[in-house]
């Protein structure tokens, strides 16, 4: 498969274009009730456990109470031993639950091994599995087999949406992620994703905006529309709508829908909140009145 190459430059120019762009009170807040919507609100840590996954489930449905029409989340996304906790907790509300699987964060195992983890997820009901790629075939230039063990997760996900993570902080230039970006929608992948947030860099607009074009381009030449998940490191309300204005002048507002773009993030969703509340009240909530995330 051959790539286009990516001018960096201009690139990151045209990024950071839409940081230009100024909404006034009712476009910013329905932008923000439209983050808030798209948000995969995410716990991946070591201590998890049901507990917390079951407070994070009642926030993820209701995010504020004193907002009569702030909406829910898109979906959790847990460890695939939670997933069961997370599906029973979000019962009928609409939610998604999604996993990470195929030895997250590293990718560093047998692809046996990582197949199991997506048959894992997919058996306790997980409607979307996020995978991360092999940086390391990536880079030796194994791309091909990069795309056959996309494709034979894309197989164990059955029903479930496949969300293909590039890390895209290891792989080191625009080029080689717009091209990682080709070979996952090639192989199957209903959304491409950024980051693990899992390393030091994460979503940025440039990467993002590279993503977005390869979705673009493959959306004219075939008519199929594929998602976009940047994560890692987007944390405030205003990078967020950022981001919305970027996928807007980008892909059209076809795309504007949590069915097609997401947020990876963790921290996000309150300082959304706290927007929300300013834009309501002019004046901002403190901190302490928005439960953590």
């Amino acid at each position: 498969m051959n790539s286009r190459p990516v001018d960096r430059v201009a690139t990151d120019a045209r990024a950071a274009s839409f940081t230009k762009r100024s909404l006034k009170k009712e476009t910013k807040l329905a932008g923000l009730r439209l983050a808030i919507s798209m948000v995969d609100l995410t716990t991946l840590e070591g201590a998890d456990s049901p507990e917390k996954v079951r407070s994070l489930c009642q926030k993820a449905v209701a995010p504020d109470s004193s907002f009569a029409d702030i909406p829910s989340v898109a979906a959790i996304c847990v460890y695939p031993r939670l997933v069961c906790v997370a599906k029973e907790a979000l019962r009928g509300s609409g939610v998604q639950v999604a996993s990470v699987a195929t030895s997250f964060p590293s990718g560093q195992a047998s692809l046996e091994v990582r197949l199991q983890d997506v048959h894992e997820a997919v058996a306790a009901g997980a409607d979307e599995i996020d995978m991360v790629i092999s940086r390391g075939l990536w880079l030796r230039g194994e791309h091909a087999a990069v795309g056959e063990e996309i494709r034979a997760v894309r197989g164990a996900c059955g029903d479930a949406h496949l969300k293909v993570i590039l890390e895209t902080g290891e792989l080191g230039t625009y080029d080689e992620v717009r091209h990682a970006s080709e070979v996952a929608i090639a192989s199957g992948a209903h959304f491409i994703k950024t980051s693990t947030g899992k390393v030091a860099s994460a979503a940025t607009m440039g990467v993002t905006l590279v993503m977005l074009e390869v979705i673009r381009d493959h959306f004219l030449k075939t008519g199929e529309h594929i998602g976009m998940k940047p994560a890692g490191g987007i944390r405030t309300a205003k990078e967020a709508l950022h981001y919305l204005v970027m996928v807007r002048e980008t892909l059209g507002e076809d795309w504007l829908t949590p069915d097609l773009f997401r947020f990876g993030a963790s921290s996000l969703l309150n300082d959304l909140l706290l927007q929300c509340c300013k834009q309501r009240d002019g004046n901002y909530a403190a901190h302490y009145d928005v439960t953590e995330a």
